[in-house]
């Protein structure tokens, strides 16, 4: 079947960065067929579905290089009291949910990252395997991530690090299990990556052999990196170096390595990272709510390619991009740089190019799977239309975006999800937040918590 979305502003974010104008494009199964004016398009293609696109915008899927669905359950907390939090539960309320509240949380974040555009997302986690089928089945372009480490954890809560071979082996077991189950699933949309969980609490031994695994599975790996101060001080502490030459000691970096975060890399490190290839997710808005930020420019310049993620309590992609452009120029003191043809690029097809899926996705070119958002111009915000991308970045919401497509499906169309079911899922997410955090209360009445959990909205 072929559909031709027509006489629509066309992003193409390919590397020239051509938008066309009262233009088409047209999908046949899960690629794009053709791309042009609009009336070669329609003549190319007598027989498909057409789709006016008068007064919209055909955008590439905006893909997610680093989240964690679950953390949709702590909106409203963690953002305001550091990283790692000040609150000082021995577990967080994450911790305490049952299966079918993880699905509810999962499915929640989803949502919100169909309605801002997003087509592609990697969802870090421990134990995803549990909700992985309720996430293939929404629809969008995944790579599947299980959280490891091999540290003591109640011990490293009080700073001391001892670790574990018997746990590394184990969370490797488990990864290994979810690339089995799931690696290449659902003709290729689902993919997965090996996830050791950051440099503080993995063991030379687990960052090894999780380098061996990932080029032995044929798989990219990631790891949070120079997302804390706390984190740098553990490692200079624990193996006298930084975490990125940790890292680096260990055979730990390369192009099949993304890291995310890097809010705090020296000089040495921003070279180190970008002589040996390794991929970034810049996370800006969480970074900004966490007041730090990462040197963008200068890991461009070192080589690194940048993608984007949005890490937890939120999905929004439009805002990360946002975020990701107000913070680079606020940190250089640059009026002009980034510009947000630059953010949309890290979004799209700088996020494809770090999840290793830049031939099929990240930018609208004939050939490429079918990864795209539709955006209604005609909005209050968004006039004149005089140059559709800063429009769009400066000013768009996830309000705006009518439709989503992935592998040439819909999965949401003019303002209506299709793959999920949008009002039971908000109903339960909001009794789910509500009970994990009471149940975490319950069990430590003792905890000093500046909040009052009001009653759940019903």
């Amino acid at each position: 079947m072929t559909t031709v979305i027509t006489n629509a502003t066309i992003v193409t974010g390919n590397t020239a960065r051509d938008v066309l104008y009262d233009s088409a494009i047209a999908v046949s199964d899960d690629r794009i067929a053709s791309i042009g004016p609009a009336a070669e398009v329609r003549q190319a293609h007598p027989d498909a579905e057409v789709v006016d696109g008068r007064g919209k915008a055909v955008f590439p899927g905006l893909i997610n290089c680093h989240t964690h669905l679950l953390a949709t359950g702590d909106r409203g907390i963690l953002e305001d009291f550091g990283f790692p939090t000040r609150l000082t539960f021995p577990v967080s309320a994450r911790a305490l949910l049952s299966d079918e509240e993880r699905q509810t949380l999962a499915l929640l974040g989803t949502l919100e990252s169909i309605r801002s555009g997003v087509t592609c997302l990697l969802e870090i986690s421990s134990n995803v395997a549990g909700y992985a089928p309720d996430l293939a089945a929404t629809g969008l372009r995944l790579a599947l991530a299980e959280n490891i480490n091999d540290v003591d954890e109640a011990q490293a809560r009080d700073g001391v690090y001892q670790f574990d071979e018997a746990r590394a082996d184990a969370g490797l077991q488990r990864s290994a299990d979810l690339v089995e189950s799931w690696h290449g699933r659902e003709n290729g949309r689902i993919n997965c990556f090996l996830a050791p969980h950051a440099p503080e609490t993995c063991s030379p031994y687990l960052l090894r052999r999780t380098r061996e695994m990932a080029e032995r599975l044929g798989v990219g790996y990631t790891i949070h990196l120079s997302q804390s101060r706390q984190e740098i001080e553990a490692v200079m502490a624990v193996r006298g170096v930084s975490p990125t030459h940790y890292l680096f000691a260990n055979d730990f970096l390369g192009p099949d390595l993304l890291a995310a975060h890097c809010r705090y890399v020296s000089p040495a490190e921003v070279a180190l990272l970008g002589q040996t290839g390794v991929k970034i997710t810049n996370n800006a808005a969480i970074a900004a709510r966490r007041g730090a930020a990462a040197p963008v420019r200068e890991l461009m310049a070192a080589g690194c390619v940048i993608g984007m993620g949005s890490d937890n309590m939120a999905e929004d992609m439009v805002e990360v991009m946002r975020a990701g452009l107000f913070l680079e120029r606020v940190r250089r003191n640059d009026e002009v740089w980034p510009q947000p043809e630059d953010v949309l690029e890290w979004a799209t097809s700088g996020g494809a190019r770090a999840l290793g899926m830049a031939d099929i996705t990240g930018s609208l070119e004939v050939g490429k799977k079918a990864d795209l958002f539709v955006v209604d111009l005609m909005r209050p915000h968004l006039v004149p239309s005089l140059r559709v991308v800063s429009a769009f970045v400066h000013n768009g919401q996830p309000v705006d975006i009518t439709s989503v497509m992935v592998d040439g499906a819909w999965v949401m169309r003019d303002g209506r999800v299709l793959t999920i079911n949008e009002e039971d899922v908000v109903r339960r997410a909001e009794a789910v937040g509500h009970a994990s955090w009471r149940r975490l209360l319950e069990r430590y009445p003792d905890v000093p918590f500046p909040i009052t959990i009001p009653p759940a909205i019903s």
